[in-house]
């Protein structure tokens, strides 16, 4: 596992819709906002299981144990699910 450094998380990034429930393909320039995903080894402002809303620009994606993951800062997550 990778312990993130300088107040990041690392998180399982929930999968990108690429078409609607009716088959209709969406744009790329959709993917570009922000994503949701999983925290797998958090911090002191987000623990481990939080569901988060992040920004796309503000990680980093790495491959852990064949898995993508990605390590974003936590002035890169917007926000916590309740």
């Amino acid at each position: 596992m990778l312990k993130p450094l300088n107040n990041r998380v690392v998180v399982l990034p929930d999968e990108r819709k690429t078409s609607t429930p009716s088959g209709i393909l969406l744009p790329d320039n959709k993917n570009e906002r922000p994503i949701t995903g999983t925290v797998v080894v958090g911090n002191s402002e987000v623990k481990e299981g939080d569901r988060v809303l992040f920004s796309l620009f503000a990680l980093d994606e790495v491959e852990l144990d064949g898995v993508n993951h990605c390590v974003v800062s936590a002035s890169g997550i917007l926000g916590v699910f309740i």
